[in-house]
């Protein structure tokens, strides 16, 4: 060991690094940006905490004279900034940071916000279960607020379709991030409240970011949704996202192709559950024959059994009116059932594309495939138009779109 080495004592080489770390410009006055882990709030006040991102870590300490000016209690998982100054705690020699402030960081401040006002609206009553309204069982129209653009309104479509073609949807687009969604969203769902033919309403987007979500966590928005007479369905983002209009809404769908399954009836499974209808009546109205018959025949045979003139006219009597009163009784049964059969046929009948084509209208296929729109027409191809009588084979000699109100 050279004669010049010197020795230190750990309490020495502790002081010595705190001394320096102290002293150098670059450690103080430091904004820190990471994600909280391990908070633990001492008695004395003090916070002791780690804070880290994806490659790296540093304990931390906030006094509690810093921690008093804080205007939120930290959580495990939340993005702060914090502002202070590296250090060692020389007893132990550990290197930390001492934080003299703390503020959320981008979404941990959308975060708070959104728990903030789902426990206002919750106090309020607005998630209660018992103010969710049903789905219609057959809607005669369903409303959509959300993109006219993008690809939410094309899956609704394509499944409500797909489930019933006879159902009419009413889109009013909107913008669903940015500049001035909230205010779109919340005239859309009063537009298509006040709209008579419709009994249901779709209000979603795709996913995203939680500011790209952020107006389906708007007061504003929340409010309009449960001001809706009519029963609202949420379809905003993945199936892990959620929003504050998801608790306001009448009913959650994990995502929008999931809402238009939820709202639209199979057309297919309704005709089906009408045959099967049909033969559990037609069953029930033979066996209440049968029985009421093996009824009838177990009278006559009593009544062949009695012996005496007068009881035979009495029993007579009451026989005859017993099976009077047995065909009326029937009659009206099968009567009162096939009528609501056939209420219910009409209904599902009056929502085909049939009938569509009877009142008047066209319906144009190309390839197959029903056209919706002017962009969705192949101009140098042949298409047909569905008329009541027949059909016309054509190709478009000019197309042009128009905007509806």
């Amino acid at each position: 060991m050279s004669a010049h080495t010197l020795t230190l004592t750990v309490e020495e080489l502790n002081e010595y690094v705190r001394r320096t770390l102290a002293g150098d410009p670059m450690l103080h006055g430091i904004r820190l940006r990471g994600e909280i882990s391990n908070f633990k709030r001492h008695v004395s006040g003090h916070w002791y905490f780690t804070l880290k991102d994806a490659q790296s870590a540093i304990s931390c300490a906030m006094f509690r004279q810093s921690a008093i000016g804080v205007s939120f209690l930290p959580t495990d998982g939340q993005q702060v900034v914090l502002y202070g100054s590296v250090g060692l705690y020389a007893k132990t020699g550990s290197y930390q940071f001492y934080a003299e402030g703390m503020e959320p960081d981008g979404v941990g401040e959308l975060y708070l916000r959104m728990e903030a006002l789902k426990n206002k609206l919750s106090k309020e009553g607005l998630f209660d279960a018992a103010l969710k309204k049903p789905l219609p069982l057959l809607p005669k129209g369903i409303g959509i607020a959300t993109s006219g653009t993008g690809a939410v309104i094309h899956d609704i479509a394509r499944i409500s379709w797909r489930r019933d073609p006879g159902i009419p949807l009413y889109l009013y687009p909107v913008a669903v991030q940015g500049e001035g969604a909230t205010e779109q969203i919340v005239f859309a769902m009063k537009a298509l409240d006040a709209l008579e033919s419709v009994d249901v309403i779709i209000i979603g987007r795709g996913g995203g970011s939680m500011e790209d979500l952020w107006p389906f966590n708007e007061e504003k928005v929340a409010r309009a949704i449960a001001a809706c007479k009519k029963p609202v369905v949420s379809a905003v983002g993945h199936e892990t996202d959620f929003t504050i209009a998801d608790f306001v809404a009448d009913l959650r769908a994990p995502t929008p192709s999931a809402a238009a399954e939820m709202v639209v009836p199979d057309r297919e499974a309704l005709l089906s559950e009408i045959v099967r209808l049909q033969g559990r009546i037609k069953r029930a109205g033979e066996a209440g024959i049968a029985q009421k018959g093996a009824l009838l025949s177990e009278l006559k045979q009593r009544l062949m059994e009695q012996t005496p003139e007068n009881q035979l006219h009495t029993i007579g009597e009451r026989v005859r009116a017993l099976s009077e009163r047995i065909a009326l009784l029937t009659e009206s049964a099968l009567q009162t059932k096939t009528h609501r059969l056939e209420e219910a046929s009409l209904r599902l009948r009056g929502a085909s594309p049939e009938t569509t084509l009877q009142r008047g209208y066209a319906l144009v296929r190309q390839n197959g495939t029903m056209i919706q729109g002017v962009g969705d027409l192949d101009q140098t191809r042949m298409f047909t138009v569905m008329l009541r009588d027949g059909r016309i084979d054509a190709q478009a000699m000019l197309v042009q779109k128009e905007e509806r109100p």
